[in-house]
């Protein structure tokens, strides 16, 4: 038979349980703000990427269907639409409102033109603030080619 002194508790009493809730309750808050700024950043990331591919589309594209394709950048509308340029027809909008971005009007005007070989009319610059104020810059080379930096 177990003398009391052997028998062992088990379990855990309420205020270890409290103090336990209370670390994990400051841990949580300050790692709130850096769970939103990195949320924001990878948000960020994303669309950059993808404006990036929107660019690179419509340059494959004015090859693959060997006719020029226009791009234009709305501010106001928050929108990158892909046209064609010599007859009607909307081929793909990116809408980037939601994604916390700001994005300047190109260097070289609110439009760019791909010629059926894939080369850019003029090349220019597209610069995209995130919420955090962070810079991307987008370059489209004379050759069309699209580089982010």
């Amino acid at each position: 038979m177990p003398r009391e002194s052997q028998i062992q508790e088990q379990g855990w009493s309420l205020t270890e349980l409290l103090i336990v809730l209370a670390i994990m309750s400051i841990m949580a808050v300050l790692a709130g703000p850096s769970y939103r700024t990195w949320a924001a950043r990878v948000q960020a990331r994303s669309a950059t990427v993808e404006i990036a591919s929107e660019l690179r589309l419509a340059r494959q594209l004015a090859m693959a269907r060997r006719e020029r394709l226009r791009v234009i950048f709305d501010r106001e509308g928050r929108t990158i639409t892909l046209r064609r340029a010599d007859a009607e027809g909307i081929l793909h909008v990116y809408h980037y409102a939601d994604k916390g971005l700001e994005v300047e009007e190109p260097t070289a005007g609110p439009e760019l033109l791909f010629h059926p070989s894939g080369r850019s009319v003029t090349p220019t610059t597209i610069r995209v603030r995130d919420s955090q104020g962070r810079e991307t810059t987008f370059t489209v080379s004379i050759t069309g080619r699209v580089s982010v930096s």
